[in-house]
This record gives structure tokens, sequence and C-alpha cells, in this order.
């Protein structure tokens, strides 16, 4: 699939208005539904990245863009500074989807890290009794939980890092998956644990077993919170509707987003315990998009979709049928893959080809899909495809490593 006029005039257009932070493949996308996309020119491709998880229900699904269109009818905005009525609604229910007892409610999944940050840090002072400005929170090398600058302080990729300081302070990075260096690295002074149950960014990184219930553990004993960053991992994309479920843990703090808004909009929230959330007073914390009606209203459409467990049950069963034919590529062209459920991590082979010339090839092939430190594809098909979907997503990819 050449690029054409048309598609041409609209990267001409976008590479020179627009701030140059991402390296797309060519193709423009004007459509969509389910698994599938169509660009300008009218060929159609299959999602296999499905928005870094923002889309696990796919493209325009009908519950959600119905709720989006009749609160749209209704309301759209007050502000926090009056009550509205989705939002308690929206906190019970998704409360009680997660087994939590707050919600505390954002846009984006950088704003509900910040937010945890702040939440850990004042729960410290105020009830552990660390020492004023001294706090200290825990995470992992590979780490990423956004773009700001605080969470960029603790960064150990040079792009996401190098030339935004001077940094944040407070944060002790220790090997993801390392147990002791946790134990080591814990203090009078810290106040949480701030880990990915599977690191995205990184190349779809699964943990030792075991590791997270020795999380939970270090954590009871030093009286440590530990907060799970589930904005890409979470809400069925795993298998489970967290992948720290896995584990058979429970975090005090949860962050969400993502797929939480739909794919139709941003919706992010920290969900957890409420004596935990309960340091927050009025004033001190707030968004005014955070919980408007918009968000509350899809975000409750997402949760009745989660709750009828459909999409666990998809995403695990259709997951290990994607393992099973990702394997299948193991020493022909692909070194190896990980991952749990539908989202997987394939390295390509120093010796094959760049995950830029493979994302590159699979488009030609009709299968849109993106890599991630040069030499890794992360894939995460939305929770909707079928087993012929997944076997042509994967022919391709055999096709784009043979080429």
């Amino acid at each position: 699939m050449a690029d054409h006029g048309r598609t041409s005039s609209y990267i001409t257009l976008d590479e020179e208005w627009g701030a140059h932070n991402y390296h797309p493949l060519p193709v423009v996308i004007s459509e969509a539904e389910g698994a599938w996309v169509t660009d300008v020119e009218g060929n159609r491709y299959l999602d296999f990245l499905s928005g870094y998880s923002a889309l696990n229900f796919g493209h325009r699904h009908p519950v959600l863009v119905q709720a989006a269109r009749e609160q749209m009818d209704r309301l759209t905005l007050t502000s926090r500074a009056f009550h509205n009525d989705q939002f308690g609604a929206f906190c019970r229910e998704l409360a009680e989807l997660t087994g939590t007892e707050t919600v505390l409610t954002m846009n984006t999944g950088a704003e509900a890290v910040e937010s945890a940050i702040k939440v850990a840090r004042k729960w410290a002072y105020e009830v552990k009794g660390v020492e004023f400005n001294a706090a200290e929170i825990i995470v992992a090398t590979g780490n990423f939980h956004g773009r700001t600058t605080t969470i960029v302080s603790f960064s150990d990729d040079p792009a996401a890092h190098d030339n935004y300081g001077p940094f944040t302070p407070g944060f002790v990075t220790v090997p993801y998956g390392d147990l002791e260096a946790i134990r080591a690295a814990i203090t009078p002074n810290t106040a949480a644990i701030l880990m990915e149950p599977i690191q995205g960014e990184a190349g779809v990184i699964v943990p030792p077993s075991g590791f997270f219930a020795g999380v939970r553990q270090l954590c009871d004993e030093n009286d440590v919170l530990m907060i799970d960053d589930e904005i890409q991992a979470g809400l069925a994309r795993t298998g489970e509707l967290f992948a720290l479920d896995h584990d058979g843990v429970r975090a005090d703090l949860y962050t969400l987003g993502k797929a939480l808004g739909g794919g139709i909009i941003p919706v992010s929230a920290v969900v957890g315990r409420a004596d935990v959330l309960g340091v927050l007073k009025p004033g001190q914390h707030g968004s005014t998009f955070g919980g408007y009606p918009m968000a509350c209203a899809v975000g409750r459409a997402v949760v009745g979709l989660l709750a009828t467990g459909e999409f666990q049950e998809r995403s695990a069963d259709l997951g290990r049928y994607l393992h099973g034919r990702l394997d299948e590529l193991v020493g022909r062209g692909v070194a190896s893959v990980r991952g749990r459920g539908l989202w997987a991590g394939v390295d390509i082979d120093p010796l094959a080809k760049t995950g830029r010339e493979v994302s590159m090839a699979l488009r030609d092939r009709g299968v849109l899909c993106k890599e991630t430190h040069e030499r890794t594809l992360r894939i995460a098909p939305p929770l909707v495809i079928t087993k012929d979907e997944i076997d042509h997503a994967v022919d391709a990819l055999a096709g784009a490593l043979e080429a």
C-alpha cells in the first residue's frame, strides 16, 4: 500500500503545523469500527495496537458511543464547583467493580499518577509521621508512568528524561523485579512503592513469579503504601480486571486511565483505600474536568462492560491463542515473546530487521502496530478481535519478517 497524494498532503500539514514530538507511521486514519481502521485512501487495516490499550473495547463500541451521545444531549460540563447527576454513580460503580473504597477522578493517566504521588506524600506526613519534605517513593528501572516533569524525574529512558531538569527529588530507583533491592531501599522515610504490574513501554516486561506478593509483604511490614499503575495493563487487557490480580495481591492505591475513557474521551482515576485518599480536603487538589458529566457517563458505560466479565474472559482465551501463534515465529525472525492476555512484547531478532522496519512492512500488509525501544513490537489488539483476525495479523507478521 503505497503512500498516495492525499495521504502525503495530510502528513505535510501535520509536519508543518504540529510539534514533532511523535514519529508516526505514514498512514492517515479517517474512520474506524471495532478492530479495524480505514485511511483517507480507503485502505483498511487491522488495529494491533488499540491506542496503547485506550481502545480495549475497540473503536466506537456502540454502548460507549450511545452513552456519550446521550450525555452530550443533556449536560457536558459543570466543573466540580457544583454536583452533577453522573459523578456519584460513577464513583460508586467504579469502586464496586474494583473492590475499592474511594475514587479520585482525573483526566489523563499522568494526572492519575501525579495525584497518587501527591496523596502518598501527604499521607506520609500526616499519618505515618515522616519528617516534612523527606518522603521517598520507590520506583523501578524501565518504568513509564507519564510525561510530566515530576514523573520523568524518575525515568531512566533518555528520550523521556534528558534535558528536562531540574528534576523533582524524592524518588529511589531499584531494578524491576528485584525484591531484595526494594527491601534494602526502604527507610523510615519511605511513603510508597509505585510500579507497573507489567511494564508496557519497556516492552511488556512481566515480573518474576511471586514478586508482587513480596512487595505487598514489605509494604505491610514497613507501613508503606503499594501503588499499582494499571493505566496500560488494567481493565481486562491481561485477562483479569487488574494485571496485579494474576499475583493474588491487592494494592492500597490503583491508577487507572486509557481504557477507562472507552477510546472516546480522556478519563482517569485513583482508586483505593478511603483512609489514604481521605487525606485530601476541599481545595487541596482538583481538576476542572476531573469527574465532569461526559467523563462519568462514558466511564459508567465502561464499568458496565467490564462488570459482565466478558472482556476479561475474551482477553484470557484469545490471549492464549495469540501467544501460541506468536511463539511459532520464534527462530523465524523473532527472538522472544512475552506478555499476558491480549498483550505481547515481541523482540525482533537483531540479525533480522528493526522494529520500525517490521512495523512498516506490517502496514503494507494491512496491519498497524508500532515498535518500542528499536527492536520490540508492542502488540495490544482490541479485546473485540477474533481468532481469524489474530491469524490474519500473525500471518502478516510472518510475511513482514521474511520480506
